[in-house]
């Protein structure tokens, strides 16, 4: 059996993500930022200020920490799609919960039995960690990361070795004949249990990170990558138009167009960076004009509240994740030259008005920085002459100049971070310097200890790593 498909090749996978997640917090972590759009004309132009020099150490690091993860492939699920065919993309609600109160049985059900006997249930904005037994998602989000994060450090530093690995795994996702996914999202978040259905329209989302892999391709195409042939733009583009044509004629995809909320403007991300990857520049403006006059009109109150998102059960992350959704639809519109930044709603409330009521609002026990990319981008695109943006930023982690993001928000001020830290992350994990992180339970001076635990959890790390490999290999 291929190692990339053998049954303990994907539990160690999974064994190792876990121990990559468990590392120091004081770390930079690998994070994927909900969406975003990186113009390719920027990186190709290389002309980046000085004070992203630690972020572009961070996207190296980055690029490095998920080569050790992929590739990764639809054929890697170990439960069969109803087509009998794992080609098919195939993932489950997240927010559906088995009722099996009518079933009438007198032990617990196994498993099989709730999947198909009970009745689910939707708790919204409850997480079912079940979901993830069938993670073509999680392997999909992963895989487009570590696409963007590679293409941009091959940019970066020109070593061919990123390069490879992003178009490895492109080409083991969307083209190669024994790996590649349907363009199709038909069985994306079924519902399982009695009445349940093999997709929603809601599973359109799973994909929206074809926007970091559109911008990356159109980096690697752009520069004339060696090792992205004309062959495999030929097939990327075929399978691009062919998941393009399921969009826009799917009756699931059409529903998840007319999505008021957020999901509707994640749609409209991938609509509209496909159309750009395939050449179609006047069909993704066609779109993002149908976007920004049409269900965007209504998703921004005069005061800049987001009523559909702050209605949700967790309203703090859902403001967030429509904002980067409003944002990577800007910047695609705004990479074809079409500025829609003061682009009003019916209310004449703007993106910047939208995050700016955001961060007058507490958190509570949601995870707060999924707003920092955002105040990051707002920063850079309309400007922060009082500083408000990054002030905001170093007041919950004064080294935000590390993050990925950095870079391509620009111009941003680092508030002299950068000077103050010239070695931040030379010969250590992003993160570790002299430098306070706050915002996660206190503050924690990282240079008292990161040293020690650095070496305990590497040590931890490269043991695991070869007891595990041993183990696939037996």
């Amino acid at each position: 059996m291929p190692i990339l498909t053998h049954p303990k090749s994907q539990l160690a996978r999974g064994i190792l993500s876990l121990i990559l997640g468990a590392l120091p917090t004081t770390v930079y972590s690998l994070t994927s930022y909900a969406n975003d759009f990186v113009d390719p004309n920027y990186i190709l132009g290389r002309n980046f200020p000085a004070n992203t020099a630690i972020a572009q150490k961070t996207i190296l690091k980055w690029a490095d920490q998920y080569a050790a993860l992929g590739p990764w492939s639809v054929m890697n699920k170990t439960i069969v799609p109803p087509t009998g065919d794992k080609h098919t993309y195939m993932s489950w609600l997240p927010y559906w919960w088995p009722d099996c109160s009518n079933v009438g049985n007198t032990t617990v059900l196994p498993e099989k039995e709730v999947y198909t006997k009970c009745k689910y249930v939707l708790h919204d904005g409850k997480f079912n960690p079940d979901v993830r037994s069938v993670n073509d998602t999680g392997a999909f989000q992963t895989m487009s990361d570590a696409v963007l994060y590679n293409t941009l450090a091959w940019a970066i530093n020109g070593s061919d070795v990123y390069m490879n690995n992003a178009v490895h795994y492109i080409d083991t996702w969307f083209i190669n004949p024994a790996t590649y996914m349907y363009p199709n999202l038909d069985f994306a978040q079924g519902r399982r249990g009695v009445g349940g259905n093999n997709g929603s329209q809601t599973g359109v989302l799973d994909l929206k990170g074809m926007t970091k892999i559109s911008s990356s391709l159109m980096i690697l195409r752009n520069a004339t990558a060696s090792a992205w042939t004309k062959d495999l733009d030929d097939k990327m583009n075929q399978w691009s138009t062919q998941y393009i044509d399921w969009l826009e004629n799917s009756p699931l995809a059409l529903g998840e167009k007319a999505a008021a909320n957020n999901h509707g403007s994640f749609y409209y991300n991938q609509i509209a960076a496909l159309k750009f990857l395939v050449g179609n520049s006047t069909g993704a403006l066609t779109s993002l004009d149908e976007f920004f006059n049409g269900i965007y009109k209504n998703q921004i109150n005069a005061d800049g509240e987001q009523p559909l998102e702050a209605k949700r059960t967790r309203p703090y992350h859902y403001r967030a994740y429509n904002l980067a959704a409003l944002i990577t639809n800007a910047r695609l519109a705004k990479y074809a030259g079409w500025d829609v930044y003061q682009h009003t709603t019916n209310s004449g409330a703007t993106i910047q008005k939208a995050l700016d009521f955001t961060m007058t609002i507490d958190p509570g026990k949601e995870v707060a920085s999924e707003l920092y990319p955002i105040v990051a981008a707002v920063g850079a695109i309309y400007g922060d002459p009082n500083g408000t943006y990054t002030s905001f930023l170093a007041r919950f982690d004064e080294a935000y100049p590390a993050e990925p993001h950095f870079l391509w928000n620009q111009p941003l001020n680092d508030k002299g971070w950068a000077s103050r830290n010239p070695n931040h992350g030379e010969n250590t994990a992003p993160g570790n310097s002299t430098v306070t992180k706050k915002g996660t339970g206190g503050n924690i001076p990282t240079k008292q200890f990161n040293g020690s635990i650095r070496v305990f959890a590497g040590t931890i790390f490269l043991t695991t790593l070869c007891v595990l490999v041993s183990w696939v290999l037996a």
